[in-house]
């Protein structure tokens, strides 16, 4: 049986990767995220996130954002450029209801989208199937 998980290579999961994402990097944010991205020559897009206690001190709200951003990741990630991403919380995102959160999120894969040339294909609207709304 399949998961409809992530698959561990498309996360990172080493400290070197966060860093080098820290350190340059393009940039783009909304309301709620701030997004870093950098080519990483793997051919697929990897996802880290950086959700601090400063955006909730609540686990339950930074595992609920998380599990959103997560979802959003695993659905177009097949159309997103081959880039390493690290997305951040804002203390904004901690109140925001999830169908909120997931258009912000779908912003944010657009406007990568944008700025990466020569993409393979535009970004299609989010399904429905979403087991995450909140």
């Amino acid at each position: 049986m399949s998961t409809a998980g992530l698959p561990r290579d498309a996360r990172l999961r080493r400290p070197a990767d966060f860093a080098a994402l820290r350190t340059s990097s393009g940039r783009a944010g909304g309301r709620c995220f701030h997004m870093r991205y950098r080519d990483n020559g793997l051919g697929h897009a990897r996802l880290g996130l950086a959700i601090s206690k400063r955006v909730s001190k609540r686990a339950v709200e930074r595992n609920r954002i998380k599990r959103l951003l997560r979802e959003s990741f695993r659905r177009v990630r097949h159309q997103l450029p081959p880039v390493d991403l690290m997305v951040m919380a804002r203390e904004q995102a901690a109140g925001m209801p999830g169908p909120e959160l997931l258009s912000e999120i779908e912003g944010l894969w657009k406007k990568l989208l944008a700025t990466k040339p020569g993409t393979p294909e535009p970004l299609k609207p989010a399904d429905d199937t979403s087991t995450i709304v909140r």
